[in-house]
């Protein structure tokens, strides 16, 4: 093994509980002692040639044959253990790994999520994990076995016959040569059929949670000839290591079995000669294939540590990565959330990309901002900087006076609701989905929540009610009644800030108006933050922001806006019917007036 694949073993081995320390290590040293054990029986069968059969003496016979069978019975058993022990240890240790890259993935930042692609985690997740447990149940105990039973079996032939075993250990050198130049060849290969493996698993992945627009596009021969080039690729990646190893292997093979053939011509020589007795003779014919399959498992060996390494280095990557939004060492606990919320001249840039520029306001506890402006304006931006998805580039995002940087995450964000327009419902009963935030949440208060969203009526319909089991993202429902739910778990948080962006778009104008209605009476005080390009969504709001290219273009209250040239009166004239330009901006001959 060379520096990469070393530096990942002892990493495996560090994270490994230190309650199974002891017990694998164990295992290894089994390994070892069996691997020792296998030359008792070569030498047992020597004097039972020269002793009973070539000096015709019955007499050794049965307690040779006895202390043979006792020695295998006692090998198999030790095997047994040290089998059961390694995959005990490797399980668990497999079962602490996946728990804490997990746990890893619970806290990265959003843009962590935007530079992996959720097939290349899942794969990560999966199949590079498990070879990793593969290491520590299979690879690592075949090392073992092949150095002791190589370094015990060339030793002891060098006791019964030095020249016989510099003969074969010529073969040895050559063998290594190729070895390395085989491993330094498929290193790389193997690099090239993992990211190809991620690939075919993002395709299948994003078809899978896509279907809806593969189906409504009818696009399924297309989604199916992409899916089948990724697996192609794959495919060809897999075959082209497999060549490559065999075009190694006869090289490989032949130099094994030439220690056979130089066990026999030689063996017989020496015989002859007088220098080996056949009993002896046996040792090396019985025990030559210890020297050669080791030979014979390294290519696959370096096969196999090639994957791991390529999975291990995958995996790594998620258990050392850091997010870089987390809690600062400055963050200080705060007392429960008020609701006020301030920008201060807040700037943001995604890479080279201007989002935000300049954006400042304020809304005290208790009041209503609502956000209009063109599709990529920066409108949702601006609440996932409130709840710190991402780090302003400039300036400063106070709620209740302090810096949102200030905060400690968790606090932040179980004070702030959000319900989105593309809505993600998990695959659990409503009432789950209602309380995700708070699991303590009785069922008459989900129904409460359920039904200031207007919720209730249609869930009590479904077979279930509130035990009905919501299909992944919510399949089976409208995109009104999922936006409804998720407003009902944005509600159930009892949040202090509630953020709405679009979450009644696909609802019709009287269902808005009850829930609105609901909104104004919440039984907790709550700063209401929408995002919307209904007026009638936004005209009773405190503070209404009009943003484009990330910038705030117009500011005031719903009577104001009306009053003045800008998006926020086209769009109401587009609405209501009205002239494109305000009364105050015609002349008083066309009825201008203010």
């Amino acid at each position: 093994m060379e520096g990469k694949e070393v530096y990942q073993c002892k990493w495996l081995f560090g994270i490994m509980d230190k309650r199974y320390h002891k017990r694998h290590a164990l295992a290894l040293a089994i390994s070892a002692v069996t691997s020792l054990m296998l030359l008792i029986n070569p030498a047992l069968t020597s004097r039972l040639i020269d002793e009973v059969i070539v000096a015709q003496n019955p007499e050794p016979l049965l307690g040779l044959l006895l202390a043979m069978l006792a020695f295998k019975v006692l090998r198999e058993c030790l095997r047994y253990y040290m089998v059961i022990s390694l995959e005990t240890t490797s399980q668990n240790t497999l079962f602490n790994l996946r728990r804490k890259l997990f746990e890893k993935l619970q806290y990265q930042d959003m843009q962590f999520f935007g530079r992996h692609r959720t097939g290349d985690l899942m794969t990560r997740l999966s199949a590079d994990m498990d070879w990793c447990r593969h290491f520590l149940s299979y690879m690592d105990y075949q090392v073992v076995d092949c150095v002791f039973m190589f370094v015990s079996t060339l030793t002891y032939f060098f006791l019964v016959s030095w020249k016989l075993t510099l003969a074969l250990f010529v073969v040895t050198p050559v063998l290594m040569i190729i070895t390395k130049l085989y491993s330094s060849r498929v290193r790389p290969k193997f690099m090239s059929m993992r990211e190809r493996l991620a690939e075919m698993n993002t395709a299948a992945q994003e078809n899978i949670a896509g279907t809806r627009v593969v189906k409504a596009f009818a696009r399924e021969d297309y989604e199916k000839e992409r899916f089948d080039e990724r697996s192609r690729a794959f495919r060809d990646a897999n075959l082209e290591i497999n060549k490559m190893w065999l075009s190694f292997y006869p090289f490989i093979e032949l130099l094994a079995n030439m220690m056979t053939l130089i066990t026999l011509f030689l063996g017989g020589f020496f015989i002859i000669q007088g220098e080996l007795t056949p009993g002896e003779l046996t040792i090396f014919t019985s025990l030559s294939w210890a020297l050669s399959n080791p030979m014979r498992n390294l290519g696959n060996l370096i096969n196999d540590l090639q994957r791991f390494a390529t999975s291990a280095s995958k995996v790594m990557e998620i258990y050392y990565s850091r997010p870089g939004i987390e809690d600062r060492k400055d963050a200080v606990d705060m007392p429960a959330m008020r609701g006020e919320v301030e920008f201060r001249g807040v700037s943001f840039s995604h890479g080279k990309k201007v989002i935000l520029d300049d954006v400042s306001f304020h809304i005290r506890p208790g009041q209503t901002l609502a956000i209009m402006g063109p599709t990529g304006a920066g409108k949702t931006t601006v609440i996932q900087l409130i709840s710190r998805f991402y780090d302003v580039s400039a300036g400063e995002i106070l709620v209740d006076g302090m810096d949102v940087r200030r905060w400690k995450l968790d606090q932040l964000r179980r004070g702030i609701g959000t319900a989105t327009q593309d809505v993600f419902l998990f695959s659990d009963t409503v009432e789950g989905n209602v309380a995700f935030g708070d699991q303590d949440l009785t069922l008459d208060d989900v129904r409460d929540f359920a039904r200031r969203a207007d919720a209730d009526g249609f869930v009590s319909r479904m077979p279930e009610g509130y035990d009905t089991i919501i299909g992944e993202r919510g399949v089976g429902l409208s995109g009104g009644q999922r936006q409804r739910i998720a407003l009902a778990r944005a509600l159930a948080m009892r949040p202090a800030i509630l953020v709405m962006d679009d979450t009644t778009s696909a609802v019709d104008m009287e269902t808005e108006r009850y829930i609105q209605e609901q909104l104004r009476n919440l039984p907790f005080p709550c700063t209401k933050i929408v995002i919307a390009q209904r007026i009638s969504s936004v005209r009773d709001a405190d503070l209404i922001l009009v943003i484009q290219d990330g910038r705030i273009a117009q500011r005031g209250t719903h009577e104001e806006l009306i009053r003045v040239p800008g998006y926020y009166y086209e769009t109401y004239a587009l609405q209501n019917d009205l002239p494109p330009e305000p009364a105050c901006a015609r002349p008083a001959q066309e009825g201008g007036i203010c």
